[in-house]
Parts: structure tokens; sequence; C-alpha cells
């Protein structure tokens, strides 16, 4: 099983309070620069939890950790705070990979079972400080979470009893600790200060965690750079492309140096053929590409990397560098992702700048009361059409639909990247 690095990110009184230095120290530091600092230092999961008191400091840090889940490149955990169902359901609506039952709070037990059936087993952990608290909800535990927290070394006791997963939360143990904590069969992952310090370079840890044989999550080509056919120079073409729309971002050279820099950070680093040397995508701008994947094509000589662009990737400042058209002949584009986008922004467009006698603008002037009577009466149609036997009539409601429901995203402020990105954790 993959062993993995999970850092702690706390939220108190609606700031961001870090474990850096092995110490929690209350800060009030930029929430997307502290997520990604993690994601782009071999983190694998990040642990956030609410210290909040009350409802309105509960409603700064959800704000919060959506903040923190919308930058993030790895997993996040919401934990702390949950007391109800719908606790668990915001925390999942911020963009919580999964979250976390304290089973030393009254009441949480029991919506174990209603969260587990409602949101799915595999987004709910359960957090445990004794092996008094685990007993009594053994078979709740282990029938409705997935996960087990420990915030104490009862690791090999709770191991006995159960074979979830487990994550030792600790704050104590430098580097060598973390390594003898990794390679006992008791412990899964390891969390708390001991890996969230700035001091603690996760990379290097990993890579020596799997010199000691410990399986991590780390990125191992299925192919050595000896395979690959270079230039004379040493150097292959990389061709970059956005994971989640396929848009081509841009092309550079790697050398076998960059491309094993990549591997082991996770960000793209190339060859600068005009400064003859490496450079890591971001460096300066803060504009870093996430590999998501690397391909070779079928000659061994071009490498296809599909990446998660922060940012712009040319350094013009447009989001790729292939944006000056040279030839085009008229066709129709039905990529749906770039339908739905182009339609959007039309929708944005018009909201943004209204036009006398268009639809849209009406709709907008009206409000959402109207907006949402549109959409409810374009469902309703969309029944009916579907009891149609001819196929044309329920395309033509969908789509006035789809039309309706994005004037609704637009006046909520609602985008495709939000819908998509939700969808894909589902």
């Amino acid at each position: 099983m993959t062993k993995y690095f999970i850092p702690c990110l706390y939220i108190y009184k609606g700031k961001a309070v870090t474990g850096f230095g092995h110490k929690n120290t209350f800060a009030s530091g930029n929430l997307s620069e502290l997520s990604m600092f993690y994601s782009d230092h071999g983190a694998d999961r990040l642990l956030v939890f609410d210290f909040s008191n009350g409802d309105a400091d509960h409603d700064r840090s959800i704000a919060c950790i959506k903040d923190i889940c919308k930058s993030s490149q790895i997993p996040v955990y919401g934990a702390g705070n949950v007391k109800r169902v719908e606790d668990v359901k915001k925390l999942i609506y911020a963009g919580c990979s999964m979250v976390v039952l304290n089973a030393g709070k009254p009441g949480n037990i029991e919506i174990l079972e209603e969260v587990s059936k409602r949101f799915g087993k595999d987004k709910i952990a359960v957090c445990i400080s004794s092996v008094d608290e685990y007993l009594p909800a053994k078979e709740l535990i282990e029938e409705y979470a997935s996960m087990l927290l420990l915030l104490d070394n009862i690791d090999e006791e709770i191991r006995k009893e159960s074979s979830l997963p487990i994550v030792l939360h600790t704050n104590h143990g430098d580097a060598g600790r973390v390594i003898e904590l990794l390679t006992k069969e008791s412990i899964d992952s390891i969390s708390g200060s001991c890996v969230s310090g700035t001091d603690m370079n996760l990379a290097a840890l990993k890579a020596e965690a799997a010199k000691a044989g410990i399986q991590v999550n780390m990125l191992v080509s299925s192919i050595k750079w000896e395979e690959l056919k270079t230039d004379e120079k040493g150097l292959v073409p990389c061709i970059v492309q956005d994971y989640r729309n396929g848009q081509v971002l841009m092309m550079a050279y790697m050398n076998e140096e960059s491309f094993r820099k990549t591997l082991e950070t996770g960000r793209m680093t190339y060859y600068s053929r005009s400064r003859q040397s490496l450079w890591t995508k971001g460096e300066t701008s803060g504009h870093f590409q996430y590999v998501k994947s690397m391909d070779i094509d079928c000659d061994g000589d071009t490498i296809l990397a599909k990446v998660a662009q922060i940012g712009a990737a040319c350094h013009t400042g447009n989001r790729s560098c292939f944006f000056t058209p040279l030839v085009e002949t008229q066709y129709d584009d039905t990529n749906p992702l770039h339908v739905f986008q182009d339609v959007y922004d039309i929708i944005m467009d018009r909201k943004r700048h209204p036009k006398e006698g268009s639809y849209t603008n009406y709709l907008f002037d009206k409000g959402i009361d109207k907006i949402l009577k549109k959409v409810g009466e374009e469902n309703t149609e969309i029944i009916i059409a579907a009891k149609n036997p001819d196929p044309e009539e329920i395309k033509y409601e969908i789509s006035d639909y789809l039309y309706h429901l994005m004037v609704l995203m637009a006046e909520r402020g609602v985008t495709w990247d939000d819908i998509t990105s939700e969808l894909a954790k589902r």
C-alpha cells in the first residue's frame, strides 16, 4: 500500500494557522500560497482542521477551506468542528475529498451511518484519540468509514482491531523518526507538525523512504530516459497540454536532468537551449505546471505532458503560446467543453455589457426569480419531450434548458470550471 505524507493546516478565527517549524504558529498567511506550498513540496494530501467557535466563525472557516481546496493541487481532508450532517455537507461542498468525524465528540458516531450513505463511505474518516473511543463504536466505524486518523501513538492497538488505513497524526519527530514510523505495518500515512514544517523537504524524505523499501507516492517513468530517442544534443521536445480541456499550452525541450527533476518534484522542468540551463516553469512568474501525466509518442522521440497550469503558460500573459492565427477554414467546433464555455462567455459578456433587445439581458434585468422560473419551465419541457418518440424535440428542449441553466450559473457566479471540478471529484 502506498503511504502518504499529509501536512496540516489549521483555521482559527478565519485565518490560516500553520504548523511551520514544528510549531503551530497563528498566522494570517495567504491561503492559496500556503496550500500550494505543500503540494509544491511533495505533500500527498492536506489535512485542514477548523478551530472556529460559533456559527459566524465557522462560516468564515468554511470560506477559508473553500479557498484552500480551490488552489490546492492535492486532495484536502476537512476536520474539526463537525457536529451535524450539515457540517459534513458544507465541507464536501467546499471541495474536501474527505471529512473527518471526531469519535470523541457527542453525536458524531450517531451521524456516521447517515453521512456515509449520503456522501459515500470513501469520503468519511473517523478521528480517534484512544482505544476506549474506538471499541464501543468499532462496528459502525468499520462499516461506514474508510480511514482512521489517530491523535496518539495507539496504532498497534488499533491495527489489531481494524483493517482500515491508519493515518498517525503526531507533532513529534524528525525525518528519521518519520521514516521509522512509516516502516511500521500499523501505520499507512503520517500527518502532523512533523511533516508540516517549511524545514521538512518532503520530496527528499520520500526518496529516503523509497530507499528504505517504503512504497510512497512518487512519479516513476515506465521507460528509462536512455530508451528515448534524443536529438544530437540529448534533447527531446515536449508538448504541454491542459489536462482539463486538452488545450495545447506550449512546447519546450527536456534533457535527462530536467526529465528526472520533473519526476522528483512533480513540476514541469525543461532545458533552455538559449541559456543552456534547466528552468522550472513558474519559478519566476509563479505560473507552475503540475504534472498529471506524461506519454511518449510511437517513435519515442516526443513527450506529451498533461498538466495543471497555474496562470498563463506563455510569457506574453496568454494562456497558451499558440494564440496567433495563420490560416483557418470555417468549421463548427462541437467539442462540448468549448461549446459550453463559448455560450457561457457570451452570456457573461451580456451581463457585463448589456445589449438592447437581448433576451439574456431581459432575464438578468428581471432577476433571480424570473431566471429560476424559466429553469423550472424548461425542465418540465424536457420531461414532456422525453415522452415523445421524436429525438429532435428532446434535443431542442435540453439545449434550451442548458442555456437557461448557464444564465443561472452566470447570475450566481458559478463557472464551468467549478462544475467540472466538482463532477471530477465524484
